[in-house]
């Protein structure tokens, strides 16, 4: 299991009564739906990274899409 550790934040109240009113309709607590909410962000930040220096190395590569491709994409 991994170890778990407190955080402190501040947060807009009204965004506190949303966490709030849906804690109360899943029967979860904040922690859990704060922690669902950190791991899908960083799942996205992770993935576009990724994705940014996949593109990045295929630049330095020159594998670029030739004239054609595109055109043919765009005439789609």
């Amino acid at each position: 299991m991994t170890k778990k550790t407190g955080i402190s934040l501040r947060i807009e109240e009204d965004k506190i009564n949303e966490l709030d009113a849906l804690a109360k309709a899943t029967q979860r607590d904040r922690s859990f739906h704060i922690n669902e909410a950190i791991e899908n962000y960083l799942e996205i930040q992770k993935w576009q990274i990724d994705h940014i220096k996949k593109a990045i190395r295929q630049a330095d590569n020159d594998e670029f899409a030739s004239e054609k491709d595109i055109e043919k994409v765009l005439r789609r």
